[in-house]
């Protein structure tokens, strides 16, 4: 099989499996946000059972005092939580297979790029540890920095993938005509994707403290919630107007340099738009006493926006190596 068919056919699991990871982040959010996340309180099993129940009428009479005895404060039955959190579970399980074969579709590749079967591989090993650190969180009884750390790991999984699948179509992907940008973009990118960071760094710390506020208010008056924000909140929500001004200077570059129809400055609009739905999703939780519903999505799309980003990054500098005078000869000596 031709090495084009077999990076073909990775380049598609690849996505496959980056758009199922990003599911799997909008999942967990909507089980944090409904605070579904002790809707099975063991793990791996669900109320001791693979297959967890539908009613109150189906656990033992003394559940309450067994998971008691365990540590869990709060083990009140929910229909609607437990299956919230068990389907989380389920996607769980499918990421760990699609990564699986994300892994195999690698394997062909290794001797002609050995990073793309490397990186596949890291990703799988840290979906196990996922895997691991999801039973941790259960047993730590949902404390907020063990729920971050499970964040930030999914975030590491999805930063591996795409770069892994961007670089095994580096050839294709790569475009000459992105040389003629200006220096400068390259350090404004690499200074939005800090600013991105440092953005959903702040963002964890307030969800950390909204997890608190919303023990103390027994997740109700959720429009009582916001006097209680600490002083970084506002910091987050003032520094999105910088991030959009940061994206909107690099959409507007690659327009300017590519025109509209091209692929590429198309993909900067759309970096602009989540930047743009991110910040409206903001508003949102602000001023209208942070819905549940809301969260979810804010969440995912800041992910999103790195994920942009850090693939315009990877793009443009396979494009800049490629228009180095230099790099015909390596080509012909590879």
């Amino acid at each position: 099989m031709s090495n084009s068919v077999t990076s073909r056919r990775y380049f598609r699991i690849g996505l496959i499996t980056i758009a199922a990871v990003y599911f799997l982040i909008l999942v967990g959010g909507i089980v944090r946000a409904s605070g579904a996340g002790m809707g099975c309180p063991d793990w791996p099993t669900c109320f001791g059972q693979w297959i967890p129940p539908t009613h109150e009428s189906q656990l033992p009479t003394n559940y309450h005092q067994l998971y008691a005895e365990r540590g869990y404060a709060d083990t009140e039955f929910s229909a609607f939580k437990t299956w919230t959190e068990y389907v989380n579970r389920l996607i769980g399980v499918s990421i760990g297979v699609l990564i699986l074969l994300t892994v195999a579709f690698a394997y062909p590749l290794r001797k002609r790029d050995p990073a793309v079967f490397g990186l596949s591989l890291g990703a799988f090993l840290l979906v196990g540890f996922q895997g691991w650190l999801g039973s941790a969180v259960v047993a730590s009884n949902l404390k907020p920095a063990m729920i971050t750390a499970h964040m930030v790991t999914a975030f590491l999984i999805v930063s591996l993938l795409i770069y892994a699948v961007l670089r095994s179509q580096r050839e294709t992907l790569a475009e000459p005509r992105l040389a003629a940008l200006p220096p400068r973009f390259r350090s404004v990118l690499i200074a939005a994707m800090a600013m991105t960071l440092l953005q959903i760094a702040m963002g964890t710390q307030i969800r950390e403290s909204v997890d608190l506020i919303a023990v103390a208010f027994n997740q109700s008056d959720r429009h009582l919630w916001r006097d209680e924000f600490p002083i970084i909140f506002y910091i987050h929500r003032s520094f999105s107007s910088i991030i959009l001004l940061t994206n909107g200077w690099l959409a507007w570059t690659l327009v300017r340099t590519l025109s509209l129809g091209h692929g590429i400055a198309r993909f900067g609009v759309v970096l602009v738009g989540l930047v743009t739905l991110a910040i409206l999703a903001g508003v949102g939780l602000d001023r209208l006493g942070f819905p549940a519903v809301v969260q979810p999505a804010h969440l995912v799309l800041a992910n999103l926006i790195f994920g942009a980003q850090f693939a315009l990054f990877v793009i443009y500098s396979y494009s800049a190596k490629r228009a180095e005078p230099s790099y015909g000869l390596s080509a012909q000596r590879g």
